[in-house]
């Protein structure tokens, strides 16, 4: 059975930093694109960032742009969100996606459990 775990959420006060982990068992992870998808309160899911299978190729919302890094490592099967200069606005559950497209949020199926981010002073 596929399971994609997040881990790293917290509470931070504006223009800390934050690495969120996502790690993945059940499937070949090398295979997907995998995406970052955060979801705030009363609000839709909104995709955050993507990388292709290769890790060569990132994709960013331009809400991040400039302060999220994604990365991966195919061999220890798991996809990584640096973020740093956080914002208020970027209070947010986030879960980490396996896809067919770095840019495009598959079905909540394919999506891990979250983790939950907090900035705040």
């Amino acid at each position: 059975e596929a399971q994609l775990v997040e881990s790293g959420g917290g509470m931070v006060q504006p223009g800390g930093s934050l690495r969120l982990s996502c790690s993945s068992s059940g499937f070949d992870f090398s295979r997907y694109d995998m995406l970052w998808v955060r979801q705030a309160p009363g609000k839709g899911p909104e995709w955050v960032s993507g990388i292709d299978t290769t890790g060569g190729i990132p994709f960013y919302a331009e809400s991040v742009k400039g302060r999220f890094t994604i990365s991966r490592d195919n061999a220890k099967k798991t996809m990584y969100l640096e973020m740093n200069n956080l914002k208020p606005e970027d209070t947010a559950r986030y879960y980490c996606a396996r896809g067919t497209s770095p840019t495009n949020v598959p079905t909540r199926g394919d999506w891990g459990q979250g983790t939950q981010v907090t900035v705040s002073s």
